[in-house]
């Protein structure tokens, strides 16, 4: 079958794929918000050593770094219902968001990590010296210090979520993606359907740097 390229039905399939931008940036920021919290705690457990859970910790970030996203939805989606029943009530979104920070966490664990590393110890040594605990230390003088060496690489992070949040649609949510795979069935005009869903995930991806690119400006202006 020869079908022609019709530019004409991109602007017509585009408000339909538009109305599922709120899904698509929904599972990326719930993602990006909790991956953030998990990474942050798995990072201090490992600067701190604790015993047990650093090991834990370990495991964790090599599984969830070590194996594709699309087998940890599936695992999480399909596979975990059938040993913990409960689960059988987890519905696709939810699934998603929960499987994209768990991922997330373990990446950006990493990139704490390395952030809060690139910090001078000398910090640490003089927030002890003037009677400060460690952990006031940190809450205070690293971490926010740490936060400003991190941001590129969270702000990658989130960029490569807002895309990873198109599997969301193997599980069954409505998302861009999904609107644009049900419009290239319906009328077969498949290049015009994902051509349109990958310029509006361009768009948005410009979007976000370009704010990723002033709050790095901004974070920037006291050194």
């Amino acid at each position: 079958m020869n079908i022609n390229f019709e530019p004409m039905f991109m602007l017509e399939v585009f408000p339909r794929i538009l109305k599922y931008v709120y899904v698509t940036l929904g599972i990326a920021v719930i993602s990006m918000f909790i991956g953030l919290c998990i990474g942050t705690l798995i990072a201090l457990i490992r600067i701190y050593k604790i015993k047990g859970l650093n090991s834990f910790m370990k495991v964790y970030i090599s599984f969830f770094r070590g194996t594709p996203l699309l087998v940890q939805l599936f695992l999480l989606y399909y596979g975990l219902p059938q040993v913990i029943p409960k689960l059988a009530e987890m519905n696709a979104y939810t699934a998603a968001f929960i499987g994209l920070s768990l991922n997330s966490g373990a990446y950006m664990s990493e990139i704490i990590r390395g952030a809060i590393g690139a910090i001078d110890k000398g910090q640490m040594e003089a927030c002890l010296s003037v009677g400060m605990t460690s952990w006031q230390g940190m809450k205070r003088v690293i971490l926010p210090q740490a936060a400003r060496v991190a941001i590129p690489a969270l702000g990658n992070t989130f960029i490569s979520l807002l895309k990873e949040s198109s599997l969301a649609f193997t599980l069954g949510v409505s998302e861009m993606l999904a609107q644009a795979k049900m419009a290239a069935a319906a009328t077969y005009r498949v290049f015009e359907s994902y051509l349109v869903v990958a310029l509006m995930y361009w768009m948005i991806t410009i979007v976000f740097s370009y704010i990723q690119g002033k709050i790095e400006e901004k974070l920037s202006k006291a050194y």
